[in-house]
């Protein structure tokens, strides 16, 4: 019998940390639906002392989780616990995930503490959570460049206070396979106890090492791997959950272990967060990228047609690929729409429904053919909409070879109508300007692309966008989607000041 290793979400909070890919609650609510279908043991949901919104976030995540653990990230403060506890009061199986740097670079420059001092915050802040949590996964935090002797006292200490998790991450995605390895076994050699908790490890991908390095760390030990639904994270991202699941899967004969991972809802998965993030999936991404099961040379071709086990070591049907399939049209009804929208993997009550059947008649009205991609993102372009803000009412534009371009448009905001007029390079450049102009905001465009979302001339046209905002400081994504590319970019400009605003 096949051990299992067990797989900790963390999409909903390191991933979201990946510049401009953050997720309002709605859309964290949504995708949690979707990763508890995914069959992952643990999601953290967010880090509640952080902020209201994350806190929130996480109570919400909390009431509809069913089989999957909720985890809350924490300092080694009472505040962040006790936080946690508040936010986390409603799951059916709660887990408190505290850390501490444990690297000297760490505790001297950040921390601005002895290892005495360390040492001492986990023995009092891991004995306080015990009396609210009696699952505690603890971390430190910069592992790989901690001394490996300081860090097993740190370990031992956690261990001895009650924690049932220790976690050694790859903070800053430095260490190689096989050091990782021996971390983990001088850790599984020397902590008395450990036997009796799990060892997770958290990687980041920076060399590029992140999977290779949990993969190294499973077969040396290790219980847990935490990861984030396409890599996504900060800097170059984390283990990808869904490269890790299917090496395991695909190289049974070597590793001998395998997860709870549902893998037929992985492309759902992938394309769901896709889709809500605004960036799309590399088409070399393994495993979930579009190539990965295209042939162009002939002789591949051949080969393929043949037998496609010769240059296909995974079937598609393994992970849930399929070819984009006409589904609804014009006149189909509200109940096919939710159940078909089910099937995608969104939860839907019945007064969002309205508002998404109306978008729904507004494209099947232009186009004839509804498929998966276009409901997908006809979702994801709803939850972004931010109530309370800027509303969109009208556009014109003008534009001609040599000549800047015009823009006039007009929004609605406090019901108040505002228009206003733009010049630029283009029709979107130009109603760029007119929403600067309007929003009075020193909003910056950092990057800005125009997809078609399926085939056909009446294709529905999505244009993602990501942004930085000099008076919050903060860069996020947004999209808007709709058969006029021009409106579809203005709609996307409304959406990321809309989700700054709030």
């Amino acid at each position: 019998m096949k051990k299992i290793v067990k797989i900790f979400d963390t999409t909903l909070r390191d991933g979201e940390q990946s510049p401009g890919c953050s997720m309002n609650r709605k859309e964290k609510v949504q995708l949690a639906y979707q990763i508890e279908k995914l069959g992952v043991d643990v999601i953290e949901a967010g880090f509640a002392a952080s902020s209201v919104e994350d806190f929130n976030s996480i109570r919400e995540v909390a009431k509809i989780a069913k089989n999957m653990t909720v985890a809350s990230l924490a300092r080694c403060n009472k505040n962040d616990i006790d936080r946690a506890y508040e936010a986390l009061k409603d799951a059916k199986y709660k887990r408190l995930h505290i850390f501490i740097a444990t690297s000297d670079i760490h505790m001297e420059y950040k921390l601005e503490m002895t290892r005495e001092d360390v040492k001492n915050s986990v023995r009092k802040h891991v004995t306080y959570a015990k009396e609210k949590f009696s699952d505690i996964e603890f971390s430190c935090e910069d592992a790989t460049r901690t001394d490996v002797d300081f860090m097993i006292e740190v370990i031992q200490i956690a261990v001895d206070c009650g924690a049932t998790t220790i976690n050694i991450p790859d903070t800053v995605g430095y260490i190689m396979p096989d050091e990782y390895s021996d971390i983990i076994k001088k850790v599984r050699e020397n902590v008395v106890g450990i036997e009796n908790v799990d060892i997770s490890v958290h990687c980041h991908n920076d060399l590029g090492l992140a999977v290779a390095n949990s993969l190294a760390a499973i077969k040396a030990g290790a219980t847990q791997v935490e990861c984030t639904i396409n890599g996504i994270g900060e800097r170059a991202g984390n283990t990808a959950m869904e490269e890790v699941v299917m090496a395991l899967k695909t190289r049974g004969d070597f590793f001998n272990i395998d997860t709870n991972i549902n893998t037929k809802e992985i492309m759902k998965s992938s394309e769901m967060l896709s889709s809500i993030i605004g960036v799309k999936i590399s088409p070399t991404k393994p495993i979930v990228g579009k190539n990965v099961f295209s042939h162009e040379a002939g002789i591949h071709q051949h080969g393929v047609f043949k037998n496609k086990e010769t240059y296909e070591i995974m079937d598609p049907s393994m992970i849930g690929y399929k070819a984009n399939s006409f589904v609804l049209g014009k006149h189909s009804g509200k109940h096919a729409l939710k159940q078909k929208l089910e099937e995608l993997g969104f939860i839907v009550n019945d007064i969002e429904m309205n508002d998404i059947f109306e978008k729904f008649k507004e494209v099947s009205d232009v186009k004839k053919e509804i498929y998966d991609d276009d409901l997908i993102a006809i979702m994801s372009a709803n939850n972004k909409l931010v109530p309370g803000g800027y509303e969109f009412l009208d556009y014109q534009s003008m534009t001609s070879n040599g000549k800047d371009s015009k823009t006039i448009i007009k929004v609605k905001k406090d019901d108040r109508e505002i228009e206003m007029l733009g010049t630029g390079k283009g029709p979107i450049d130009a109603a760029f300007d007119a929403m600067r102009k309007i929003t009075s905001r020193n909003i910056k465009l950092k990057d800005f692309s125009i997809n078609s979302v399926t085939q056909g001339k009446d294709a529905l046209g999505e244009t993602i966008i990501r942004v930085y905002d000099e008076d919050t400081n903060r860069t996020l994504g947004a999209k808007g989607l709709d058969n006029d590319i021009i409106k579809s970019g203005i709609l996307s400009y409304i959406n990321a000041v809309n989700r700054i605003e709030r």
